[in-house]
């Protein structure tokens, strides 16, 4: 018998979609077709799209908040939201948290922060910052990171002890070279610090405080220039890269060269990307801020054939949550600079994709899941096959609703989407084989969550990292 039999939905599978049945048993998809009748739970999907789980490949949770940020996003109210919106597991970023994910230490602060309190599985990212050269590589990834993240644009706030912190040009280098005997993957956030930052404080003494004029002080080319640079330092030291939220079509354009030519690269853009433009900001204030950050109408198009091409691998939230007062702000310069979005990635990517621009259903599987369960080597994720984990979002095709503040279980109820008219949404989520959501009942009470951990590297041979006698700023964006 088995646990369960998901009956009449239209099934994404790799080869295509089929309205058919799956079976699960302990926590794996155990067979898929037709003519099961018995078990212990039977869910008529009729009407229903059955997709695999969206793994959220860019999520910032802020636990342990180390004193500093106790109030921002933590894993109940994070995973909660993940619940609600089909996301069944996630990568998180070592950052925001405080102590900042860059050691062994770090990382077993995290993992017990979070202990009993995550509705979805979470995979974790570790940090490389100039400070962790001698050990933490190694001591990440035999701890269980999956891959790691560093940032080229100015990060951290220096007047808070364990806050993370960007790379200059040698430690990026030297992080490279170790990243790549462990096998694992560098995510990038690629813009040019001493230019995006030098804009910024131009503008802000010029008395600027519009979006518009934030976004004018980080050009295209800011987003390039790393790029190529990272691209770069990858042929010299072997290390595979994948380039976080790209903003810009161009940027596509250099990793998809880069990968014609044997770099092992790939990249993500974000929902926020692919739904906002530059038109809309002004209006919708801070909220709206990120970094890179969000581009022009026309940009928006190519980026949207980029990912109907294929040459963008997945889309992410780059969920980035912070309290109220730090958003609302009438000057953009003064604002944290983040969007939050995990609960709202899988309806609106389905609307605007599927439903408005003709994305076949599996490779809407494939940007939301398959893709990123294949880079950072979560091979139990990702599809709707036998032997994978029965991790499923069943989502309801044309049916429209308006997002409302109180339709969002983060715990300060932020959003940008919120007002937005979305035509699909999440009817049910499945966690190995565990419905941790339905839009009836709301999340389920009990969390059945767990961290995913991938231990393990090869020999890591450090080279002594030189002291450098360097005036910390604090950055106002992350």
């Amino acid at each position: 018998m088995y646990d369960l039999i998901i009956k009449n939905g239209t099934v994404i599978l790799e080869n295509g979609e089929i309205e058919t049945d799956v079976a699960v048993k302990d926590g794996k998809i155990a067979a898929i077709g037709t003519g099961m009748e018995q078990a212990k739970e039977v869910i008529d999907a009729k009407g229903l799209i059955v997709s695999p789980g969206m793994i959220d490949a860019h999520v910032h949770i802020t636990e342990p908040g180390g004193g500093y940020r106790d109030e921002w996003e933590g894993y109940e109210t994070g995973t909660r939201a993940c619940a609600k919106g089909g996301v069944t597991t996630f990568i998180e970023m070592p950052l925001n948290q405080v102590p900042a994910t860059v050691d062994a230490e770090s990382l077993q602060i995290k993992l017990e922060a979070g202990k009993g309190k995550v509705w979805a599985d979470v995979a974790s990212f570790g940090g490389l910052v100039p400070t962790n050269l001698a050990s933490g590589i190694e001591e990440l990834s035999d701890g269980g990171v999956v891959a790691y993240k560093c940032f080229m644009a100015t990060c951290g706030d220096r007047s808070i002890e364990g806050d993370f912190e960007n790379v200059d040009d040698y430690s990026l280098y030297e992080g490279m070279r170790q990243i790549a005997k462990t096998g694992k993957v560098l995510a990038i956030h690629a813009e040019n610090a001493a230019i995006t930052d030098k804009l910024g404080k131009i503008a802000y003494q010029n008395g600027e405080t519009s979006m518009e004029a934030y976004v004018a002080t980080r050009p295209v080319f800011t987003e390039l220039e790393p790029i190529r640079k990272a691209i770069l330092f990858a042929k010299e030291t072997g290390c595979r890269i994948h380039i976080c939220h790209i903003a810009c079509w161009e940027g596509v354009v250099e990793v998809a060269k880069a990968r014609e030519e044997g770099v092992d690269v790939t990249c993500e853009t974000c929902t926020h990307y692919l739904y906002f433009d530059t038109s809309e900001l002004n209006e919708l204030g801070a909220v709206a801020k990120c970094s890179p950050p969000i581009r022009e109408k026309e940009n928006q198009e190519r980026m949207w054939d980029q990912v109907l091409a294929g040459e963008i691998n997945f889309v992410t939230s780059d969920h980035s949550p912070c309290t109220l007062d730090l958003k609302d702000k009438d000057n953009a310069f003064e604002a944290w600079g983040g969007i939050v979005g995990v609960q709202n990635n899988v309806d609106i990517l389905f609307d605007e994709g599927v439903q408005k621009r003709g994305m076949t259903l599996v490779q809407f599987a494939k940007v939301i899941a398959s893709n990123p369960a294949d880079r950072f080597g979560l091979h139990h994720k990702g599809r709707i096959a036998i032997g994978k984990d029965a991790d499923f979002v069943l989502i309801k095709p044309n049916t429209a609703y308006t997002l409302a503040a109180e339709d969002l279980e983060y715990r300060n109820k932020i959003s940008p989407y919120i007002g937005r008219t979305i035509n699909a949404q999440i009817e049910r989520t499945i966690l190995r084989g565990q419905t941790i959501y339905t839009s009836e009942a709301g999340v389920v009470e009990t969390p059945s969550g767990t961290f995913l951990l991938n231990k393990g590297s090869a020999s890591i041979k450090t080279r002594p990292v030189p002291e450098e006698d360097t005036e910390m700023k604090k950055a106002q964006t992350n």
